[in-house]
């Protein structure tokens, strides 16, 4: 009898864990994920294909500024302003060899400060 009790006990600690591995998080909108980023006032020299002006960004203030080598849709960059954005991401299945696996789009334009 015991060994029909352990057997069960097994058995579905077994179907548990296989039903949840393949459980899968619902990705929000279709893969698609909001975030915040700061955009400083300059850019600076970089080199993606080739020598170009990358926006310098970052996700928060404590951060530090890193290169930014793609675009972000409906923003217009102005130099001399410090800009926070909401935008949203979104996963681009067949990138091409030299561009960004993320596209970048302008969901809120937070603040413009006059640096």
């Amino acid at each position: 009898m015991k060994n029909i009790a352990m057997l069960l006990k097994g058995s579905l600690a077994a179907s548990a864990f296989f039903i949840l591995s393949q459980c899968k998080p619902m990705p929000s909108e279709s893969g698609k994920d909001e975030k915040t980023m700061i955009i400083a006032a300059q850019t600076v020299d970089c080199t993606g294909v080739a020598p170009m002006k990358c926006l310098q960004v970052k996700e928060k203030e404590s951060d530090s500024w890193e290169n930014f080598y793609s675009n972000i849709e409906g923003f217009t960059y102005e130099p001399g302003f410090e800009y926070v954005l909401k935008v949203k991401t979104e996963k681009i299945e067949n990138p091409p060899m030299d561009g960004s696996p993320i596209k970048y789009t302008l969901v809120k334009q937070v603040s413009k400060t006059n640096k």
